[in-house]
């Protein structure tokens, strides 16, 4: 879904070479895709190798963060009878295969809150602006503002007189403590979705996301999803470790278009009809 034209070649000449059976296990997520390995093998070298880098100075979460790929997924909530009717028409990578997902990531719709904090977290920063904190996302190259001035979240968001929803929603933050920033979302674009597992949500629900720096080198990042529309109460969606990078240096991973469009039906169509043809003549 996120390869350069080089590789999407070579798993083109991988379809033709290898047989159908090889295809099916590997072409969905191929093993020279570089969103796997690479950023991954990064924050496990970062893990193993910094130390605690002394105490968590306060109030400081600032700079750049390697993480892992995707986050460790919180509990299977419960949903009211509007979340069960939105769920039940998600069509996710995991169960319907790539080919027949209608995950917006794949023509790369922008992820939006909460997903950018769970999903592709290879790497996050944080920068200082006046009255604010920007939240800058590695995949994708997405900023965010998040204003520390004391302002509450919109409550109208979608309504009349009120702001429009916007991709990434609007957010305010504060200290808890020492060492704990709290993030808090409202109005990201109910089209998007939590996670991959295809989980709705509203205009009207609040996401909080909590990064606790425990020493210098270590940040943990818990992400709680309230929305009374969607679910029957709180529930942690995603929890995450992230390092420091000591030479503050990001990469860049961007989900084009034009390549996902080419994987879906280069590589994901195909793919998909020499299974069912595979099922249909065991049956």
């Amino acid at each position: 879904m996120k390869i350069s034209p080089v590789a999407c070649l070579a798993l083109i000449v991988g379809v033709l070479v290898f047989s159908s059976v090889a295809v099916a296990q590997n072409a969905q997520r191929p093993k020279n895709d570089p969103s796997q390995s690479i950023p991954a093998s990064r924050f496990a070298v970062l893990s193993k190798n910094l130390g605690t880098g002394g105490p968590a100075p306060k109030h400081d979460v600032l700079g750049v963060w390697a993480g892992p790929l995707e986050a460790e997924k919180g509990e299977v909530p419960a949903m009211t009878p509007l979340g069960q009717k939105l769920f039940s028409v998600r069509k996710t990578e995991k169960k319907d295969g790539w080919a027949n997902a209608n995950d917006p990531w794949k023509t790369c719709d922008p992820f939006g809150v909460p997903r950018s904090a769970v999903n592709e977290i290879r790497g996050i920063s944080f920068a200082p602006l006046p009255n604010k904190i920007v939240v800058l996302h590695q995949y994708n190259r997405v900023w965010r503002e998040v204003w520390m001035d004391g302002r509450a979240l919109p409550k109208n968001v979608g309504t009349k007189g009120g702001p429009d929803p916007t991709w990434y929603g609007y957010s305010v933050g504060h200290w808890d403590g020492d060492n704990t920033l709290v993030i808090d979302t409202t109005g990201s674009d109910d089209s998007e979705w939590l996670d991959p597992r295809g989980y709705p949500h509203s205009l009207q629900g609040v996401f909080e996301e909590r990064y606790t720096r425990v020493d210098h080198n270590h940040l943990e990042m818990t992400v709680t999803v309230d929305d009374p529309k969607i679910y029957t109460k709180p529930f942690v969606l995603g929890t995450s470790k992230f390092v420091w990078v000591p030479s503050q240096e990001s990469e860049e991973q961007i989900c084009v278009p034009s390549e996902a469009i080419s994987y879906v039906n280069l590589i994901s169509i195909p793919v998909a009809g020499e299974k069912e043809q595979k099922n249909n003549k065991q049956k």
